[in-house]
């Protein structure tokens, strides 16, 4: 095919399309596959049954049903979530919050596309800016998002060692730069894939920064307070007109909805909702009715708190405590885990690639995902880039004992 710039550069190879392909073809073909590599949630019984009963009740109420599979919804998206939304916020935060402050997107995937690419690439002056990662590494799926090329630039961390096998990562503001081709920062928070999540503290100075240089501050939300709450620490929902603050319904139980929603002030929202009437519509409007009552109560705070987030701090400790086992005379670190559903390792002085060792793994039979995809706007030649490799603990139990026993066994033979 002869394909345009923008043909080329979305079909070419990139780090979240072999993820995902890997995910699919081990899914698909080899049921041995011991899947830690993915970002896909738990089925936890509680909230499958939850939602079971709310699709019940939906398939039992024929106006219900035959809307929400019928009917589109406006370009901003169902518009009584979106009212139910504003009115929580509202309501439990005390931020002022109205519809006009949110829109749904089909996923957050699709929302980082529309905003990376509203604040950053090329302008009609001529001018060109960037997205900055104030805190790498950052999510394998910002890497390949940008219309234009040199789209990011990300700031190096800080690295904290907390025991003999702990280390953080920090922010480091005396290195922070924010010049004329900034146009927008973004963190997320938990952070995917180190778990890192940064403190209230931490997200004021960040968005003093970005008021004083009239750059918007996009917080990816989609691990976060107050739903789906997969936060081990202390932190609070944070809110202000100069912030974009992007969630999901994925981690609350319903990825394959593909729901997601941008919460920012009303100039935003109005270009979100123009650009998803050009590209497609309206967003899905399934995942939405079938968390409506939810959010509308107010139970979605109560079941992220209560069942979702427990269910994955019981998840990751085991995880941690089985890597400690297995591990034992690996020169090896796991990024303090504050959140999300990973672990983020790091094997010092690894004597090979952390691509070469995601090979072995997988011929193995464990998939997990190595360490330099995560690095977007980091072009410096950095050797912990080649260190690292994230892990999911969403799996069942069995297959996340057996998948580090496997990649302990691996690493001792890379070791020696």
């Amino acid at each position: 095919m002869n394909l345009s710039k923008f043909g080329k550069k979305f079909t070419g190879v990139s780090g979240i399309n072999e993820l995902m392909i890997d995910l699919a073809d081990a899914m698909n073909n080899n049921t041995e596959m011991l899947m830690l590599g993915g970002g896909a949630p738990a089925h936890i019984n509680e909230i499958d049954a939850l939602l079971r009963g709310r699709m019940n009740d939906i398939l039992n109420n024929k106006r219900e049903y035959e809307a929400m599979i019928g009917d589109y919804d406006g370009p901003s998206g169902n518009t009584e979530f979106i009212k139910a939304l504003a009115e929580l916020f509202s309501r439990e935060f005390g931020f002022d919050i109205k519809p006009e402050n949110i829109a749904l997107t089909n996923g957050s995937q699709s929302a980082f596309f529309y905003l990376f690419n509203m604040f950053a690439g090329d302008f009609p002056d001529g001018k060109r800016k960037k997205v900055l990662f104030p805190l790498a590494p950052e999510y394998i799926g910002y890497s390949d998002v940008g219309l234009s090329e040199k789209f990011f630039v990300a700031n190096k961390p800080k690295i904290e060692f907390i025991d003999d096998h702990t280390f953080k990562y920090h922010i480091d503001f005396d290195s922070l730069k924010i010049t004329d081709e900034i146009g927008a920062m973004c963190v997320s928070r938990p952070t995917n894939p180190t778990g890192n999540v940064l403190t209230n503290t931490e997200i004021d100075r960040l968005g003093q920064i970005a008021a004083e240089n009239k750059i918007p501050l996009i917080i990816d939300n989609a691990y976060g307070t107050p739903f789906p709450n997969i936060i081990y620490v202390d932190a609070t929902p944070v809110w202000n007109d100069e912030t974009i603050i992007c969630m999901s319904l994925s981690k609350v139980g319903l990825p394959s909805s593909r729901t997601g929603i941008i919460i920012a002030n009303p100039e935003v929202i109005k270009a979100v909702t123009q650009m998803n009437a050009i590209f497609n519509l309206a967003p899905g409007g399934i995942g939405p009715v079938i968390a409506l009552e939810l959010i509308r109560s107010g139970e979605i705070i109560r079941i992220s708190r209560d069942i979702v987030k427990p269910f994955y701090k019981k998840k990751m400790e085991k995880a941690v405590a089985l890597i400690k086992e297995e591990f034992e005379g690996i020169n090896y670190y796991i990024h303090k885990p504050e959140g999300a559903m990973f672990l983020w390792l790091w094997f010092k002085n690894m004597p090979i690639k952390c691509s070469e060792l995601y090979e072995r793994l997988k011929r193995d039979g464990v998939l997990v995902v190595p360490g330099h995809y995560f690095y977007p706007g980091l072009d410096e030649d950095w050797h912990h880039k080649q260190e690292c490799i994230r892990i999911s603990y969403s799996q069942d139990d069995k297959i996340v004992e057996e998948g580090i026993k496997a990649i302990g066994k691996e690493l001792k033979k890379v070791y020696n």
